[in-house]
């Protein structure tokens, strides 16, 4: 499936192939040329302070319920006021079907994972103390979660843009008793190139890329970060680790610290690229909680910005993504480069 010798096209119209998902994705690098009269994003930039006093996720802050948070000092996990699941939404082999029509009952819970006391302080500017707090505090949720639930979805919408409800740098964890579509493709892709090759395909994957180097932003002992040839979002990025690991919490101390030294450096890089707080949704994949726990699966996370050209354009998944299949408007390797040219620290 990865061709050492394959010829890349380069500026010219082609289309590439996921092997997570099996699909393909069409890129058009030419198209960043063309002139944009379109909408801009407003970004005010982070003027917020250290502490809000109307913030519902600041420590001591009254959520939309009446709640008051404690003054927590690290991370602080509550389930959500508003989840998207529940776990008394009724029996979990609840279904019917009527010729095309189908429906299943689905229960699970929702939490926010507040990063940090900080109201001013987003995931790349903590210390790497404060980040692997947040990776121990993604592993104990896995954990728990994991023990009654067939997915856990460990996840971070960052920015207006991406449509946060809250300035305050804060996650989410939803948990449910079914495995989701986008999980689906990964659990069966994966199964299917471990039972042909008799490896991992992710596993395989990040040995093509360090091979290549065409595509690395950055890397240490145990993790590299990548714009996956494959890559819809103009900026995306692939988190791989070096070792064999299926699920969040199967994860060491010694993995947790280059983790967080890794997203540090990866998120600080977003932040040079426009000169902005860099917007994104982020997720971790690994292993359903289902009782074959695959040698197939590799943990990983997927790092999706939407800006394009600037702090202020975006791209735009509508029409011909929306309608015939994905499109983008740099090539994986342009921008892996200019990603990797950009400082990891920030100037004092």
């Amino acid at each position: 499936m990865f061709d050492k010798g394959v010829i890349i096209p380069g500026e010219q119209p082609h289309r590439r192939y996921n092997p997570l998902t099996g699909e393909w994705v069409l890129v058009s690098a030419h198209r960043t040329e063309r002139p944009w009269l379109g909408q801009e994003e407003a970004h005010s930039g982070n003027s917020r302070p250290e502490h809000d006093p109307n913030c519902y996720l600041c420590p001591g802050g009254s959520r939309a319920t009446g709640v008051t948070n404690p003054d927590y000092e690290g991370t602080f996990v509550f389930t959500n006021d508003y989840p998207a699941l529940l776990p008394d939404a009724g029996r979990s082999d609840a279904h019917a079907e009527d010729g095309l029509l189908k429906w299943q009952s689905a229960s699970g819970t929702s939490r926010v994972i507040c990063y940090s006391p900080r109201h001013d302080l987003t995931l790349p500017e903590l210390g790497l103390s404060e980040i692997e707090g947040v990776i121990a505090t993604w592993k104990d949720q896995a954990t728990e979660l994991g023990n009654r639930y067939k997915w856990v979805q460990i996840f971070e919408n960052k920015g207006q843009t991406m449509g946060a409800s809250n300035p305050h740098p804060h996650g989410q964890v939803w948990a449910g008793d079914f495995i989701p579509n986008e999980l689906a493709k990964e659990d069966l892709t994966q199964r299917e190139y471990f039972s042909e090759h008799g490896s991992s395909l992710l596993a395989d994957y990040a040995n093509q890329e360090l091979e290549s180097g065409h595509r690395i932003v950055c890397l240490n002992t145990d993790w590299v970060v990548v714009v996956p040839f494959w890559a819809t979002w103009p900026f995306e990025t692939l988190v791989l680790p070096l070792f064999q690991i299926h699920r969040m919490q199967e994860m060491d101390a010694l993995a947790s610290r280059s983790l967080a030294d890794i997203l540090k450096r990866l998120l600080t890089k977003y932040d040079h690229l426009f000169n902005v707080s860099f917007p994104y949704s982020m997720g971790w994949h690994g292993a359903p909680n289902t009782a074959d726990a695959p040698s197939a699966w590799l943990l990983h996370a997927h790092f999706y910005p939407p800006l394009l050209r600037s702090s202020t354009i975006k791209k735009f998944l509508v029409g011909y993504e929306m309608l015939a299949e994905a499109q983008r408007d740099l090539t994986p390797e342009t921008a892996a480069q200019r990603l990797a040219q950009l400082p990891e620290t920030y100037s004092s």
